[in-house]
Protein backbone atom coordinates (compact mmCIF):
# COMPACT_ATOMS: atom_id res chain seq x y z
CA UNK A 1 0.00 0.00 0.00
CA UNK A 2 0.95 3.47 -0.80
CA UNK A 3 -0.10 6.22 1.43
CA UNK A 4 -0.44 9.68 -0.20
CA UNK A 5 2.33 10.62 1.70
CA UNK A 6 4.75 8.50 0.64
CA UNK A 7 4.61 9.17 -3.07
CA UNK A 8 6.75 12.17 -2.82
CA UNK A 9 9.44 10.79 -0.42
CA UNK A 10 9.82 7.62 -2.58
CA UNK A 11 10.48 9.71 -5.57
CA UNK A 12 12.63 11.45 -4.16
CA UNK A 13 14.63 8.35 -2.77
CA UNK A 14 14.29 7.11 -6.64
CA UNK A 15 12.42 4.02 -4.94
CA UNK A 16 9.30 4.78 -7.35
CA UNK A 17 8.79 5.76 -10.86
CA UNK A 18 5.96 8.19 -11.14
CA UNK A 19 3.17 6.51 -12.78
CA UNK A 20 3.56 7.88 -16.57
CA UNK A 21 0.52 9.69 -18.43
CA UNK A 22 -0.02 11.12 -21.76
CA UNK A 23 0.83 14.90 -21.88
CA UNK A 24 -2.23 17.26 -21.26
CA UNK A 25 -0.70 20.45 -21.39
CA UNK A 26 -3.63 22.24 -22.50
CA UNK A 27 -3.33 26.31 -23.42
CA UNK A 28 -5.75 29.21 -23.06
CA UNK A 29 -8.55 29.71 -20.97
CA UNK A 30 -11.98 28.49 -20.78
CA UNK A 31 -13.15 31.52 -18.77
CA UNK A 32 -16.61 32.95 -19.27
CA UNK A 33 -18.17 29.31 -20.73
CA UNK A 34 -20.20 27.38 -18.60
CA UNK A 35 -19.97 23.73 -19.88
CA UNK A 36 -23.29 21.31 -18.46
CA UNK A 37 -22.32 18.11 -18.33
CA UNK A 38 -24.43 15.39 -17.61
CA UNK A 39 -23.41 12.63 -14.91
CA UNK A 40 -21.00 12.61 -11.86
CA UNK A 41 -19.26 9.37 -12.88
CA UNK A 42 -15.51 8.94 -13.48
CA UNK A 43 -15.81 10.50 -17.30
CA UNK A 44 -18.29 13.12 -15.97
CA UNK A 45 -16.09 14.32 -12.94
CA UNK A 46 -13.18 14.29 -14.77
CA UNK A 47 -14.14 16.36 -17.41
CA UNK A 48 -15.14 18.71 -14.93
CA UNK A 49 -11.95 18.55 -13.06
CA UNK A 50 -9.67 19.10 -16.21
CA UNK A 51 -11.96 22.11 -17.49
CA UNK A 52 -11.98 23.75 -14.15
CA UNK A 53 -7.91 23.99 -14.51
CA UNK A 54 -8.48 25.95 -17.74
CA UNK A 55 -10.92 28.09 -15.77
CA UNK A 56 -14.64 27.07 -17.27
CA UNK A 57 -17.62 27.30 -15.33
CA UNK A 58 -19.08 23.74 -14.88
CA UNK A 59 -22.33 22.52 -13.71
CA UNK A 60 -22.48 18.66 -12.85
CA UNK A 61 -25.75 17.28 -12.93
CA UNK A 62 -25.99 13.83 -11.54
CA UNK A 63 -30.00 11.88 -11.26
CA UNK A 64 -28.79 10.04 -8.19
CA UNK A 65 -27.61 11.16 -4.36
CA UNK A 66 -24.06 9.90 -5.07
CA UNK A 67 -21.26 10.19 -7.39
CA UNK A 68 -18.81 7.59 -8.98
CA UNK A 69 -21.87 5.56 -11.12
CA UNK A 70 -20.62 2.48 -11.77
CA UNK A 71 -17.50 2.87 -9.80
CA UNK A 72 -19.78 1.98 -6.53
CA UNK A 73 -18.24 -0.26 -3.99
CA UNK A 74 -20.89 -1.11 -1.52
CA UNK A 75 -20.52 -1.18 2.55
CA UNK A 76 -22.98 -0.07 5.53
CA UNK A 77 -25.87 1.86 4.52
CA UNK A 78 -25.22 1.59 0.46
CA UNK A 79 -28.25 1.70 -1.21
CA UNK A 80 -28.90 0.85 -5.07
CA UNK A 81 -32.46 0.72 -6.89
CA UNK A 82 -33.65 -1.42 -9.31
CA UNK A 83 -36.16 -0.58 -11.95
CA UNK A 84 -38.81 -3.66 -11.14
CA UNK A 85 -37.68 -3.58 -7.19
CA UNK A 86 -37.50 -1.72 -4.21
CA UNK A 87 -34.43 0.46 -3.04
CA UNK A 88 -32.53 -2.18 -1.54
CA UNK A 89 -29.73 -1.13 1.77
CA UNK A 90 -26.71 -3.17 2.68
CA UNK A 91 -26.24 -4.39 6.71
CA UNK A 92 -22.63 -5.01 6.42
CA UNK A 93 -20.36 -4.55 9.41
CA UNK A 94 -18.67 -1.68 8.95
CA UNK A 95 -15.14 -1.44 7.38
CA UNK A 96 -16.53 -4.71 5.24
CA UNK A 97 -17.36 -3.72 1.86
CA UNK A 98 -17.29 -5.19 -1.79
CA UNK A 99 -16.91 -3.48 -5.24
CA UNK A 100 -20.09 -3.84 -6.88
CA UNK A 101 -18.53 -2.21 -10.36
CA UNK A 102 -14.74 -2.04 -11.04
CA UNK A 103 -12.38 -3.57 -8.91
CA UNK A 104 -9.36 -4.06 -10.72
CA UNK A 105 -6.74 -1.66 -11.45
CA UNK A 106 -4.19 -3.15 -14.72
CA UNK A 107 -0.64 -2.13 -14.61
CA UNK A 108 -0.98 -1.18 -18.05
CA UNK A 109 -3.50 1.68 -17.46
CA UNK A 110 -1.42 4.41 -16.92
CA UNK A 111 -4.34 6.94 -16.91
CA UNK A 112 -5.99 5.38 -14.18
CA UNK A 113 -2.47 5.30 -12.39
CA UNK A 114 -1.78 8.28 -12.66
CA UNK A 115 -5.07 10.16 -11.54
CA UNK A 116 -4.87 7.49 -8.17
CA UNK A 117 -1.41 9.70 -7.75
CA UNK A 118 -2.77 13.10 -8.69
CA UNK A 119 -5.76 12.69 -6.12
CA UNK A 120 -4.07 11.43 -3.03
CA UNK A 121 -5.55 7.31 -3.64
CA UNK A 122 -3.67 4.99 -1.88
CA UNK A 123 -3.43 1.94 -4.14
CA UNK A 124 -2.21 -1.98 -3.08
CA UNK A 125 -2.04 -5.10 -5.08
CA UNK A 126 -4.79 -6.94 -6.34
CA UNK A 127 -4.45 -10.35 -6.11
CA UNK A 128 -5.88 -11.41 -9.65
CA UNK A 129 -4.58 -14.51 -10.31
CA UNK A 130 -4.71 -17.29 -7.36
CA UNK A 131 -3.47 -21.21 -7.93
CA UNK A 132 -4.95 -21.99 -4.97
CA UNK A 133 -8.68 -21.42 -6.00
CA UNK A 134 -11.02 -24.00 -7.85
CA UNK A 135 -12.75 -25.12 -11.16
CA UNK A 136 -16.15 -26.37 -10.27
CA UNK A 137 -17.82 -28.16 -13.19
CA UNK A 138 -21.33 -29.40 -12.27
CA UNK A 139 -22.09 -32.22 -14.78
CA UNK A 140 -21.85 -36.10 -15.40
CA UNK A 141 -18.06 -36.37 -15.86
CA UNK A 142 -15.34 -38.12 -13.47
CA UNK A 143 -14.54 -34.82 -11.94
CA UNK A 144 -17.77 -33.15 -12.12
CA UNK A 145 -19.20 -31.92 -8.91
CA UNK A 146 -16.18 -31.83 -7.40
CA UNK A 147 -13.91 -28.77 -6.27
CA UNK A 148 -10.10 -29.24 -8.29
CA UNK A 149 -7.30 -26.92 -7.88
CA UNK A 150 -6.71 -24.23 -10.31
CA UNK A 151 -2.42 -25.53 -10.40
CA UNK A 152 -4.00 -28.60 -10.93
CA UNK A 153 -6.12 -28.44 -14.00
CA UNK A 154 -3.36 -25.85 -15.36
CA UNK A 155 -0.39 -28.59 -14.62
CA UNK A 156 -2.04 -31.11 -15.98
CA UNK A 157 -3.34 -29.56 -19.46
CA UNK A 158 -0.43 -27.73 -19.89
CA UNK A 159 1.76 -31.42 -19.45
CA UNK A 160 -0.62 -33.46 -21.64
CA UNK A 161 -0.86 -30.70 -24.46
CA UNK A 162 3.17 -30.39 -24.23
CA UNK A 163 3.86 -34.14 -24.08
CA UNK A 164 1.54 -34.38 -27.06
CA UNK A 165 3.83 -31.39 -28.85
CA UNK A 166 6.70 -33.28 -28.16
CA UNK A 167 5.84 -36.73 -29.12
CA UNK A 168 4.63 -34.81 -32.28
CA UNK A 169 7.59 -33.55 -33.47
CA UNK A 170 9.77 -37.20 -32.81
CA UNK A 171 7.43 -38.07 -35.20
CA UNK A 172 8.60 -35.86 -37.56
CA UNK A 173 5.87 -33.45 -37.18
CA UNK A 174 7.89 -30.22 -37.40
CA UNK A 175 8.04 -27.64 -40.22
CA UNK A 176 10.34 -28.45 -42.44
CA UNK A 177 12.48 -25.64 -42.25
CA UNK A 178 13.27 -26.34 -38.56
CA UNK A 179 16.74 -28.02 -37.96
CA UNK A 180 17.41 -30.98 -36.05
CA UNK A 181 19.23 -29.01 -33.71
CA UNK A 182 16.36 -26.50 -33.59
CA UNK A 183 13.62 -29.27 -32.56
CA UNK A 184 15.82 -30.73 -29.49
CA UNK A 185 15.70 -26.87 -28.74
CA UNK A 186 11.73 -27.10 -28.89
CA UNK A 187 11.58 -30.46 -27.07
CA UNK A 188 13.63 -28.75 -24.40
CA UNK A 189 11.62 -25.98 -24.07
CA UNK A 190 7.86 -28.45 -23.87
CA UNK A 191 9.82 -30.65 -21.00
CA UNK A 192 10.33 -27.30 -19.09
CA UNK A 193 6.76 -25.77 -19.91
CA UNK A 194 4.94 -28.54 -19.80
CA UNK A 195 7.24 -30.52 -16.75
CA UNK A 196 7.79 -33.59 -18.33
CA UNK A 197 10.19 -36.07 -17.72
CA UNK A 198 13.33 -37.33 -19.67
CA UNK A 199 11.41 -39.83 -21.93
CA UNK A 200 8.68 -36.76 -22.44
CA UNK A 201 5.99 -37.74 -20.47
CA UNK A 202 4.12 -36.12 -18.17
CA UNK A 203 4.31 -36.93 -14.59
CA UNK A 204 2.68 -35.10 -12.08
CA UNK A 205 4.77 -33.24 -9.86
CA UNK A 206 5.06 -30.51 -7.27
CA UNK A 207 3.61 -27.72 -9.82
CA UNK A 208 0.05 -29.20 -8.95
CA UNK A 209 0.66 -29.33 -5.27
CA UNK A 210 1.04 -31.88 -2.42
CA UNK A 211 -1.85 -33.95 -0.56
CA UNK A 212 0.47 -34.10 2.06
CA UNK A 213 3.00 -30.63 2.59
CA UNK A 214 6.32 -31.21 3.11
CA UNK A 215 8.11 -30.59 6.64
CA UNK A 216 10.52 -30.95 9.31
CA UNK A 217 11.82 -34.72 10.01
CA UNK A 218 10.66 -37.48 7.70
CA UNK A 219 8.47 -35.48 5.84
CA UNK A 220 8.97 -35.20 2.06
CA UNK A 221 5.31 -34.65 1.34
CA UNK A 222 2.82 -36.18 -0.71
CA UNK A 223 2.03 -35.81 -4.85
CA UNK A 224 -0.91 -37.06 -5.90
CA UNK A 225 -1.08 -38.66 -9.57
CA UNK A 226 -2.34 -36.48 -12.32
CA UNK A 227 -6.08 -36.19 -13.51
CA UNK A 228 -6.71 -38.15 -16.38
CA UNK A 229 -7.04 -35.88 -19.74
CA UNK A 230 -9.69 -37.47 -20.82
CA UNK A 231 -11.35 -36.98 -17.16
CA UNK A 232 -10.46 -33.29 -17.73
CA UNK A 233 -12.14 -33.37 -21.31
CA UNK A 234 -15.15 -35.31 -20.41
CA UNK A 235 -16.00 -33.25 -17.31
CA UNK A 236 -16.35 -30.05 -19.07
CA UNK A 237 -13.03 -28.77 -17.26
CA UNK A 238 -11.40 -28.31 -21.04
CA UNK A 239 -14.38 -26.49 -22.34
CA UNK A 240 -13.51 -22.84 -24.30
CA UNK A 241 -15.96 -20.61 -22.48
CA UNK A 242 -14.47 -22.24 -18.73
CA UNK A 243 -11.29 -23.01 -18.65
CA UNK A 244 -9.64 -20.03 -18.02
CA UNK A 245 -6.04 -18.83 -18.03
CA UNK A 246 -6.68 -14.91 -17.11
CA UNK A 247 -2.93 -13.97 -16.80
CA UNK A 248 -2.19 -14.45 -20.64
CA UNK A 249 -4.98 -11.80 -21.16
CA UNK A 250 -3.30 -8.23 -21.46
CA UNK A 251 -5.18 -5.85 -19.21
CA UNK A 252 -5.63 -9.09 -16.25
CA UNK A 253 -1.88 -9.60 -16.51
CA UNK A 254 -0.07 -9.25 -13.04
CA UNK A 255 0.52 -6.88 -11.55
CA UNK A 256 -3.29 -5.81 -10.49
CA UNK A 257 -4.09 -3.18 -8.54
CA UNK A 258 -6.58 -2.11 -6.24
CA UNK A 259 -7.91 1.29 -4.32
CA UNK A 260 -7.06 0.62 -0.89
CA UNK A 261 -10.85 0.45 1.34
CA UNK A 262 -12.81 -0.01 -1.78
CA UNK A 263 -12.61 1.55 -5.37
CA UNK A 264 -15.22 4.22 -4.64
CA UNK A 265 -12.44 5.82 -3.08
CA UNK A 266 -11.17 7.37 -6.80
CA UNK A 267 -14.55 8.74 -7.12
CA UNK A 268 -15.12 10.52 -3.94
CA UNK A 269 -11.18 11.94 -4.34
CA UNK A 270 -12.50 13.26 -7.50
CA UNK A 271 -16.15 14.44 -6.04
CA UNK A 272 -13.89 16.80 -3.39
CA UNK A 273 -12.56 18.32 -6.33
CA UNK A 274 -15.63 19.36 -7.93
CA UNK A 275 -18.02 18.99 -5.58
CA UNK A 276 -19.32 22.73 -6.00
CA UNK A 277 -20.18 21.97 -9.17
CA UNK A 278 -22.38 18.95 -8.92
CA UNK A 279 -26.72 19.43 -8.62
CA UNK A 280 -27.70 15.85 -6.47
CA UNK A 281 -30.91 14.54 -7.29
CA UNK A 282 -30.76 16.40 -10.69
CA UNK A 283 -32.48 13.78 -13.29
CA UNK A 284 -32.10 15.11 -16.67
CA UNK A 285 -35.81 14.56 -18.74
CA UNK A 286 -34.36 16.90 -22.22
CA UNK A 287 -31.35 18.01 -24.00
CA UNK A 288 -31.67 20.21 -26.66
CA UNK A 289 -29.11 22.35 -28.89
CA UNK A 290 -30.49 25.34 -29.66
CA UNK A 291 -29.02 28.49 -31.78
CA UNK A 292 -26.64 29.45 -29.41
CA UNK A 293 -26.06 26.93 -27.03
CA UNK A 294 -27.87 23.95 -25.16
CA UNK A 295 -30.79 23.42 -23.01
CA UNK A 296 -31.02 20.83 -20.59
CA UNK A 297 -34.30 20.07 -18.96
CA UNK A 298 -33.98 18.25 -15.45
CA UNK A 299 -36.13 17.91 -12.15
CA UNK A 300 -35.66 17.46 -8.98
CA UNK A 301 -37.42 17.49 -5.47
CA UNK A 302 -38.38 20.78 -5.75
CA UNK A 303 -39.23 20.41 -9.86
CA UNK A 304 -38.75 20.96 -13.08
CA UNK A 305 -36.22 23.05 -14.09
CA UNK A 306 -34.27 24.39 -17.57
CA UNK A 307 -30.28 24.98 -17.52
CA UNK A 308 -28.58 26.68 -20.23
CA UNK A 309 -25.09 26.57 -20.82
CA UNK A 310 -22.65 27.11 -24.11
CA UNK A 311 -21.79 23.74 -24.76
CA UNK A 312 -22.89 20.13 -22.86
CA UNK A 313 -21.20 16.87 -21.95
CA UNK A 314 -23.44 14.24 -21.96
CA UNK A 315 -22.11 10.80 -19.82
CA UNK A 316 -25.31 8.90 -19.41
CA UNK A 317 -24.93 5.49 -20.54
CA UNK A 318 -26.22 5.12 -23.85
CA UNK A 319 -29.65 2.75 -22.89
CA UNK A 320 -30.54 5.38 -20.56
CA UNK A 321 -29.78 8.63 -22.83
CA UNK A 322 -31.94 6.41 -25.35
CA UNK A 323 -35.00 7.14 -23.56
CA UNK A 324 -34.77 10.90 -23.09
CA UNK A 325 -36.12 13.81 -24.96
CA UNK A 326 -33.72 14.83 -27.32
CA UNK A 327 -33.50 16.84 -30.82
CA UNK A 328 -30.02 15.04 -31.53
CA UNK A 329 -29.52 14.04 -35.58
CA UNK A 330 -30.90 10.94 -36.98
CA UNK A 331 -27.33 9.54 -37.21
CA UNK A 332 -26.56 9.87 -33.93
CA UNK A 333 -29.94 9.17 -32.32
CA UNK A 334 -29.54 5.41 -34.31
CA UNK A 335 -26.00 4.65 -32.68
CA UNK A 336 -27.24 5.52 -29.37
CA UNK A 337 -30.00 2.96 -29.86
CA UNK A 338 -27.94 0.35 -31.79
CA UNK A 339 -25.03 0.52 -29.57
CA UNK A 340 -25.89 -2.70 -27.12
CA UNK A 341 -24.47 -2.66 -22.95
CA UNK A 342 -23.94 -6.30 -21.84
CA UNK A 343 -26.16 -7.55 -18.61
CA UNK A 344 -24.31 -8.33 -15.63
CA UNK A 345 -24.57 -8.49 -11.92
CA UNK A 346 -22.75 -9.52 -8.93
CA UNK A 347 -23.55 -10.51 -4.72
CA UNK A 348 -21.56 -9.53 -2.19
CA UNK A 349 -21.66 -12.42 0.99
CA UNK A 350 -20.85 -11.42 3.99
CA UNK A 351 -19.15 -14.10 6.63
CA UNK A 352 -18.59 -14.31 10.62
CA UNK A 353 -15.30 -15.61 9.49
CA UNK A 354 -12.49 -15.80 6.36
CA UNK A 355 -13.02 -19.82 6.33
CA UNK A 356 -11.26 -19.70 2.72
CA UNK A 357 -8.65 -18.03 4.14
CA UNK A 358 -8.30 -20.76 7.75
CA UNK A 359 -9.35 -23.54 5.83
CA UNK A 360 -8.46 -23.91 2.58
CA UNK A 361 -5.14 -21.15 2.30
CA UNK A 362 -7.28 -18.93 -0.48
CA UNK A 363 -5.85 -15.32 -0.46
CA UNK A 364 -7.74 -13.48 -3.02
CA UNK A 365 -8.25 -14.88 -6.69
CA UNK A 366 -11.21 -16.11 -8.40
CA UNK A 367 -12.94 -19.76 -8.45
CA UNK A 368 -14.17 -20.78 -11.50
CA UNK A 369 -17.59 -22.53 -12.47
CA UNK A 370 -19.52 -24.02 -15.57
CA UNK A 371 -23.24 -22.87 -13.41
CA UNK A 372 -24.81 -19.23 -13.10
CA UNK A 373 -22.29 -18.19 -10.43
CA UNK A 374 -19.77 -18.33 -13.03
CA UNK A 375 -17.11 -16.70 -10.82
CA UNK A 376 -16.67 -16.57 -6.76
CA UNK A 377 -14.35 -13.40 -5.93
CA UNK A 378 -12.13 -13.63 -2.96
CA UNK A 379 -11.04 -10.17 -1.44
CA UNK A 380 -7.82 -9.00 -1.89
CA UNK A 381 -7.43 -7.03 1.38
CA UNK A 382 -7.68 -7.17 4.91
CA UNK A 383 -6.18 -11.01 4.99
CA UNK A 384 -6.09 -12.89 8.32
CA UNK A 385 -8.86 -10.51 9.55
CA UNK A 386 -11.77 -11.88 11.30
CA UNK A 387 -15.05 -11.45 8.79
CA UNK A 388 -14.89 -11.02 4.88
CA UNK A 389 -16.92 -10.40 2.25
CA UNK A 390 -17.04 -13.17 -0.81
CA UNK A 391 -18.71 -11.48 -4.21
CA UNK A 392 -20.28 -14.84 -4.46
CA UNK A 393 -20.99 -14.48 -8.52
CA UNK A 394 -20.19 -12.55 -11.10
CA UNK A 395 -21.94 -13.40 -13.94
CA UNK A 396 -22.75 -12.07 -17.35
CA UNK A 397 -25.30 -12.07 -20.14
CA UNK A 398 -27.64 -14.94 -20.63
CA UNK A 399 -26.73 -15.99 -16.63
CA UNK A 400 -26.99 -12.70 -15.73
CA UNK A 401 -30.44 -11.96 -17.16
CA UNK A 402 -31.63 -15.36 -15.56
CA UNK A 403 -30.61 -14.57 -11.89
CA UNK A 404 -30.95 -10.64 -11.93
CA UNK A 405 -34.74 -11.38 -12.62
CA UNK A 406 -34.82 -12.98 -9.36
CA UNK A 407 -36.26 -11.35 -5.76
CA UNK A 408 -32.90 -10.09 -3.96
CA UNK A 409 -33.66 -12.91 -1.46
CA UNK A 410 -33.94 -15.62 -4.32
CA UNK A 411 -30.45 -14.14 -5.76
CA UNK A 412 -29.15 -14.78 -1.83
CA UNK A 413 -30.60 -18.35 -1.94
CA UNK A 414 -29.12 -19.35 -5.31
CA UNK A 415 -26.11 -17.94 -4.23
CA UNK A 416 -25.71 -19.75 -0.80
CA UNK A 417 -27.19 -23.34 -2.16
CA UNK A 418 -24.72 -23.41 -5.34
CA UNK A 419 -21.84 -21.71 -3.36
CA UNK A 420 -21.75 -24.16 -0.55
CA UNK A 421 -21.55 -26.88 -3.09
CA UNK A 422 -17.89 -25.42 -3.60
CA UNK A 423 -17.52 -24.51 0.58
CA UNK A 424 -19.47 -26.33 2.63
CA UNK A 425 -19.23 -23.53 4.99
CA UNK A 426 -21.00 -21.23 3.65
CA UNK A 427 -24.27 -22.62 5.96
CA UNK A 428 -22.86 -22.09 9.31
CA UNK A 429 -20.62 -18.83 8.47
CA UNK A 430 -23.33 -16.88 6.65
CA UNK A 431 -24.44 -13.57 7.85
CA UNK A 432 -25.95 -11.23 4.98
CA UNK A 433 -25.82 -10.15 1.76
CA UNK A 434 -26.36 -7.85 -1.36
CA UNK A 435 -26.83 -7.67 -5.00
CA UNK A 436 -26.66 -5.77 -7.65
CA UNK A 437 -28.04 -6.19 -11.28
CA UNK A 438 -26.65 -3.45 -13.52
CA UNK A 439 -28.86 -3.70 -16.43
CA UNK A 440 -31.88 -3.46 -13.98
CA UNK A 441 -30.28 -0.71 -12.15
CA UNK A 442 -31.88 2.65 -12.42
CA UNK A 443 -29.72 5.39 -14.30
CA UNK A 444 -27.56 2.66 -15.72
CA UNK A 445 -29.69 -0.30 -17.07
CA UNK A 446 -26.09 -1.99 -18.03
CA UNK A 447 -22.68 -2.98 -17.19
CA UNK A 448 -21.00 -1.57 -20.33
CA UNK A 449 -20.87 -1.32 -23.80
CA UNK A 450 -20.52 -4.48 -25.92
CA UNK A 451 -19.31 -3.67 -29.88
CA UNK A 452 -20.07 -5.84 -32.69
CA UNK A 453 -17.27 -5.29 -35.74
CA UNK A 454 -20.77 -3.71 -37.79
CA UNK A 455 -21.57 -1.27 -34.35
CA UNK A 456 -17.76 -0.38 -34.29
CA UNK A 457 -17.41 0.84 -37.60
CA UNK A 458 -20.86 2.28 -38.61
CA UNK A 459 -21.84 3.21 -34.80
CA UNK A 460 -19.20 3.90 -32.72
CA UNK A 461 -17.49 6.82 -34.97
CA UNK A 462 -20.93 8.21 -34.68
CA UNK A 463 -20.70 9.97 -31.52
CA UNK A 464 -16.87 10.20 -31.43
CA UNK A 465 -18.01 13.61 -32.80
CA UNK A 466 -20.15 16.41 -31.41
CA UNK A 467 -24.01 16.82 -32.08
CA UNK A 468 -23.60 20.89 -32.84
CA UNK A 469 -23.10 21.65 -29.17
CA UNK A 470 -23.44 18.30 -27.47
CA UNK A 471 -20.54 16.41 -26.72
CA UNK A 472 -20.47 12.75 -25.79
CA UNK A 473 -18.04 10.73 -23.23
CA UNK A 474 -17.40 7.37 -21.31
CA UNK A 475 -16.13 4.35 -21.51
CA UNK A 476 -18.68 3.60 -23.81
CA UNK A 477 -16.46 5.69 -26.06
CA UNK A 478 -12.90 3.90 -26.17
CA UNK A 479 -11.79 0.69 -27.09
CA UNK A 480 -11.51 0.16 -23.05
CA UNK A 481 -14.79 -0.65 -22.47
CA UNK A 482 -16.01 -1.71 -18.53
CA UNK A 483 -12.07 -0.22 -17.19
CA UNK A 484 -12.23 3.04 -15.33
CA UNK A 485 -9.40 3.45 -17.78
CA UNK A 486 -12.41 4.00 -20.74
CA UNK A 487 -13.62 6.61 -18.55
CA UNK A 488 -10.63 8.26 -17.54
CA UNK A 489 -9.11 8.51 -21.31
CA UNK A 490 -12.72 9.63 -22.89
CA UNK A 491 -12.93 12.48 -20.44
CA UNK A 492 -9.63 13.94 -21.31
CA UNK A 493 -10.27 13.27 -25.08
CA UNK A 494 -13.35 15.25 -25.09
CA UNK A 495 -11.79 18.21 -22.78
CA UNK A 496 -9.28 18.37 -25.33
CA UNK A 497 -11.93 18.75 -28.28
CA UNK A 498 -14.10 21.44 -26.21
CA UNK A 499 -10.97 23.30 -25.46
CA UNK A 500 -9.99 23.74 -28.93
CA UNK A 501 -13.01 24.18 -30.24
CA UNK A 502 -13.56 26.97 -27.92
CA UNK A 503 -9.93 28.71 -27.78
CA UNK A 504 -9.37 27.78 -31.68
CA UNK A 505 -6.38 25.91 -30.70
CA UNK A 506 -5.80 22.51 -32.70
CA UNK A 507 -5.44 20.49 -29.80
CA UNK A 508 -4.98 17.27 -30.18
CA UNK A 509 -5.18 14.47 -27.37
CA UNK A 510 -2.34 11.72 -28.13
CA UNK A 511 -4.15 8.29 -29.67
CA UNK A 512 -4.42 5.56 -27.04
CA UNK A 513 -1.49 3.46 -26.52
Amino acid sequence: MLAGGAYPAMLALGLLKSAPAHAFNLEGSGKGKHIIILGAGLAGMTCAYELGKLGYQCTILEARQRTGGRCFSIRNGSTNTEIDKPTATARFDEGQYFNAGPSRIPHNHELTLHYCKELGVPIQVYNNVNEGAYYFAEGKGPLSNKKIKVREVHNDIRGYMTEMLAKSIDHGGLDSSFTKEDGEKIIEYLQAEGGLDIDKLYKASARRGYTESPGAGDKPGKIADPHKLADLLHSGLMDPDFYNVAEYTYELQMTMFQAVGGMDQIAKAMEKKVAPSIKMGAEVTAINNVPDGVKITYKDATGEHILNGDLCICTIPLPVLSNISNNFSGDVSRAIDYISYNQTGKIGLQFKRRFWEEDEHIYGGITHTNNDLTQIFYPSYDYLGKKGILIGYYNFNEKAQKIGALGYAEREKFALEKGKLIHPQYDKEFENSFSVSWHKTKYNLGGWAVYTTETRKTQYPVLLKPDKQVYFAGEHLTYLNAWMAGAFESARSTVAAVHARVTGQRTQYPAQK
